[in-house]
């Protein structure tokens, strides 16, 4: 993070969404690598992830405040997962919705970085459906 636009509340979106994605795509690497034994499919998720990196994370976990979230509390709709399918869907999204917020937040802060986010969120689109017929 170079500029420093940000405030504390925008570092807590940011940790949460940097959190968010790296946990979605690792639900759907781990089905990968483990359910479906597909090296080539694990790995390009396990690069992405990778990918989704910030330096600073001093300054993330300086403004982490995951106890006072108000969103805490689990939603019923979060519970009800039908197939591995279900899960492998849900967690592409929340990886692409994340990855969206990520680049946007970045856009006031560091652009190359935004489009390192942008990047990651075609990749996971692509790779969704790619997975989508497996």
């Amino acid at each position: 993070m170079t500029k420093d636009n940000l405030s504390p509340e925008l570092y807590r979106v940011i940790d949460a969404n940097l959190n968010r994605l790296k946990e979605g795509i690792r639900v759907v690497e781990d089905i990968m690598r483990y359910h479906h034994s597909n090296k080539e499919l694990s790995t390009k998720l396990k690069k992405l992830r990778h990918l989704a990196f910030i330096e600073d994370i001093k300054k993330l976990l300086e403004h982490r405040d995951s106890i006072n979230d108000v969103l805490r509390p689990t939603v019923d709709s979060e519970l009800n997962r039908t197939s591995l399918n279900s899960i492998i869907t849900a967690n592409f999204k929340r990886a692409q919705e994340s990855s969206r917020v990520l680049e946007e937040l970045f856009k006031l802060e560091d652009a190359k970085k935004s489009e390192v986010f942008k990047h990651i969120r075609y990749e996971l689109y692509d790779l969704e459906k790619v997975i989508s017929k497996l």
